[in-house]
C-alpha cells in the first residue's frame, strides 16, 4: 500500500517534502499519486516532455510553432506549453495550501545567465503564466540581482545551476533583501527555493579527483554533495533563513535517506521514485548525522570541493566561472534550450 512506502513515510513523519523531477504527463500523474507537492523542470526536461507528449499537446504545440517566432522566442513559447500543462495539474494544491505547495518551475534561457536585462523581463513573463510558477534563475551574480528584484515584486523564484554552500547562502541573503524591499512597499514578498544539485557536484568532483589523482575513494566522492547539503542546511537553520533548500540531481537512494528529516524539498526523478516505493530503507531521520570528519579532510585535497563546502569558498562574481556552473549551463543550453529553438 502507498502508506507503507518510504516516500509516504517521509511525507507523513518528517519535515521533508519532495517534488517530481519530470514534465512528462504520465510520469507526473504517477508522481502526484505518490505525494509530490511540486514539479522541477529545466530546458532539457521540457524538450523531452514536448517530444514524448507531442500527440496529446499537439494543438498547443502547433499554435506555438505557427507563430513563426525567432528561435529564442519559439523556445520560450514551447517552454510555456510544457510548464503550464504541469501547472494546471498542480493548481489544486496551490490554493489548498495557501500558496505553500503546488509550484512548477520554469527556467529562463541558460545562455543568458549573465544578462540581467534579458533575465528580468523573461522572469516577469514566466511569472504571468500561472499563479503557481516558480521562475528558475541561475545562481550567478546577475541572477542574484534579478532574484532580489523579483522577490521584491512578489514573484516566487527558484535559484538553480547551484552546487555550493556560498551560492545558497548568497541566495538566502538576497531573498531577505528582496523581502525587506517588498514589505517596505506593502507587497507580499515572493517565496524562494535555493537549489543544490548535489549529484552534479559528485559527478564533477569524481572527474576532478581522477584527473588530479587525488587520494579519495568512490565512497568519499559519493558523500561530497551530502557534506555540502548538510553544511548548507545547518547554516540555514542557524540563521533562520526564509528561503527553502531544494536538493536536486540525486544519484542514489543515499541522497534522500541521509537527508531525511530536514525541513527542505527533495527533487526526485521517476527512476528514483521507483526505488523509494518498491524497496525498504531505514525509516530514520538522518539529517543530523554528519559526514565523517576524515571524509571531509580527504575531500579537502581538492580545491573545487573547498570552494563548494566553505561558506566563503566562492564570491558571487566567481559563481558563473565555476567549472560546474559552465558545464551545466552548456548542457541546459545544448540539450535543452537549443532543442526548443529548433523544434519542429
Amino acid at each position: 500500500m502507498a502508506s507503507q512506502t518510504y516516500l509516504n513515510w517521509i511525507i507523513e513523519h518528517t519535515a521533508t517534502q519532495w517534488w517530481h523531477d519530470s514534465a512528462e504527463a504520465s510520469e507526473l500523474d504517477l508522481g502526484l499519486a505518490r505525494g509530490a507537492v511540486g514539479v522541477t523542470t529545466n530546458p532539457v526536461l521540457a524538450a523531452s516532455a514536448l517530444k514524448q507528449d507531442r500527440e496529446a499537446w499537439r494543438d498547443a504545440i502547433d499554435r506555438a510553432l505557427a507563430r513563426d517566432l525567432p528561435p529564442e522566442q519559439q523556445a520560450e513559447a514551447l517552454m510555456k506549453v510544457a510548464v503550464t500543462k504541469a501547472a494546471d495539474k498542480l493548481m489544486p494544491q496551490f490554493p489548498g495550501s495557501n500558496g505553500q505547495a503546488g509550484f512548477v518551475c520554469a527556467q529562463v534561457n541558460p545562455i543568458r545567465a549573465g544578462d540581467r536585462d534579458c533575465m528580468y523581463p523573461m522572469a516577469k513573463r514566466f511569472h504571468a503564466w500561472a499563479p503557481n510558477i516558480a521562475v528558475k534563475l541561475p545562481a550567478t551574480a546577475a541572477g542574484l540581482d534579478v532574484l532580489e528584484d523579483c522577490i521584491a515584486e512578489g514573484m516566487t523564484i527558484a535559484a538553480t545551476v547551484s552546487f555550493t554552500v556560498p551560492q545558497v547562502v548568497a541566495v538566502a541573503e538576497r531573498h531577505r533583501a528582496g523581502m525587506r524591499r517588498a514589505r517596505a512597499n506593502g507587497i507580499e514578498p515572493g517565496k524562494c527555493f535555493a537549489v543544490l544539485m548535489i549529484g552534479r557536484l559528485d559527478d564533477y568532483l569524481r572527474e576532478v579527483a581522477h584527473d588530479g589523482q587525488a587520494s579519495v575513494s568512490e565512497s568519499d566522492i559519493c558523500q561530497a554533495g551530502l557534506a555540502v547539503a548538510k553544511r548548507a542546511y545547518s547554516i540555514y537553520q542557524a540563521r533562520n533563513y526564509e528561503a527553502i533548500l531544494l536538493v536536486a540531481a540525486i544519484r542514489g537512494s543515499y541522497h534522500l535517506t541521509e537527508l531525511a528529516g530536514a525541513a527542505l524539498v527533495m527533487s526526485i526523478h521517476p527512476a528514483y521514485q521507483e526505488l523509494f516505493v518498491s524497496k525498504e530503507f531505514p525509516r530514520e531521520a538522518r539529517i543530523e548525522h554528519p559526514v565523517h570528519a576524515a571524509v571531509i579532510e580527504r575531500l579537502q585535497q581538492m580545491p573545487d570541493f573547498v570552494r563548494a563546502y566553505e561558506p566563503d569558498g566562492l564570491s558571487p562574481s566567481e559563481f558563473v566561472g565555476f567549472g560546474l556552473t559552465q558545464r551545466t549551463l552548456s548542457q541546459f543550453s545544448e540539450a535543452g534550450w537549443k532543442q526548443l529553438e529548433s523544434f519542429r
